[in-house]
């Protein structure tokens, strides 16, 4: 089968189609032929091996394990493992690899229970978009505590986290306050965004609105100053890394200090107890209250230019990369 392979660090060049083995699903898996998959977050930086001191976790010069990246993916059941029963051939699924990756190509080993079925309001590409941004996103809105009335500012509204954080948020009852760029104002705002901040002409932390929750879908927000936007005791969320290691580490040592001092509770980017929710996110997905947000399809050939728009910063939603066909 193809797949996109890449042995060593570095920029999208780096990731090559090639021929591999199909994988043989094992108990407790599904064997899934891919229609779509996408390049999130987790794809370039494991690529680029961002922050430098994930090497030390995924191997120093070179990746150790994963050489096939794609975290999450849309399909077709092609086989099943011994023991599995709530899926069959031919069943339309999405999904999410987790830490194996493995779904940037034609088919993909996944277990049971990180695959559900397809929303039947979705397309293959659609569907493909949602479990990687959507999950993230309602695991730390759960972690932070959300609840109706709330105010609550995500930040980097128009990614592929904060497009679902947003709706999830609203979903829960929260008055929401979106920060991205001019030109995805409107798309906010189409989200359900109560308000926007136009981060190229405001800065949210300035003196007037407080929030109960400050939530940081690209990891830009800034530790400092999402404490100044907070009410005292409010929430705190960053999902990305920000800057450098030290940097980071001087975020850890005073959001461990405005824990202790009950100035605000800062929510570990580390997801601990992890559950997948696909089949509650279907559910909200055929009830018309949550949607994905595509930016751009690329075919696999074409995964380079994929990797490309997804670092850039620049996308809106999702960058889909198209495996098979859905026709």
């Amino acid at each position: 089968m193809k797949a996109a392979v890449f042995d060593r660090y570095g920029p999208p060049e780096v990731v090559e189609i090639r021929d591999v083995d199909k994988p043989t699903p094992r108990d407790g898996e599904v064997l899934v032929r891919v229609h779509a998959t996408t390049v999130c977050a987790a794809d370039w930086r494991l690529r680029k091996a961002d922050p430098a001191f994930a090497r030390l976790m995924l191997g120093l010069r070179r990746p150790k394990k994963f050489h096939v990246l794609g975290v999450e993916f849309s399909g077709t059941v092609e086989s099943v493992g011994k023991s599995v029963t709530g899926l069959h051939a031919g069943d339309q699924v999405f999904g999410l690899c987790g830490p194996t990756f493995g779904a940037h190509a034609e088919y993909v080993c996944v277990a049971e229970n990180r695959v559900a079925m397809k929303p039947a309001t979705m397309t293959f590409e659609e569907a493909a978009a949602v479990p990687f941004g959507a999950t993230s996103a309602l695991y730390f809105l759960r972690k932070a505590g959300i609840r109706a009335g709330q105010n609550v500012l995500v930040y980097g509204a128009s990614g592929s986290v904060g497009v679902f954080t947003t709706q999830l948020a609203k979903h829960f009852g929260a008055r929401v306050t979106g920060v991205c760029s001019t030109a995805n104002l409107e798309l906010v705002k189409s989200l359900g965004a109560d308000a926007v901040v136009d981060y190229t002409r405001e800065d949210f932390s300035a003196p007037g609105q407080v929030y109960d929750l400050v939530f940081d879908s690209v990891g830009k927000a800034g530790l400092s100053r999402s404490l100044r936007a907070l009410k005292r005791g409010g929430t705190y969320v960053s999902i990305a890394p920000s800057g450098g290691a030290l940097s980071m580490l001087t975020d850890t040592f005073k959001g461990i200090w405005a824990s202790a001092t009950g100035a605000a509770k800062v929510v570990s980017p580390i997801p601990l107890g992890f559950e997948l929710e696909l089949p509650f996110l279907k559910d909200l997905i055929e009830a018309g209250a949550l949607r994905t947000v595509i930016d751009s399809r690329y075919p696999l050939s074409e995964i380079v230019a994929a990797h490309r728009l997804a670092e850039s910063g620049h996308k809106k939603g999702h960058v889909v990369v198209v495996v098979h066909s859905a026709a």
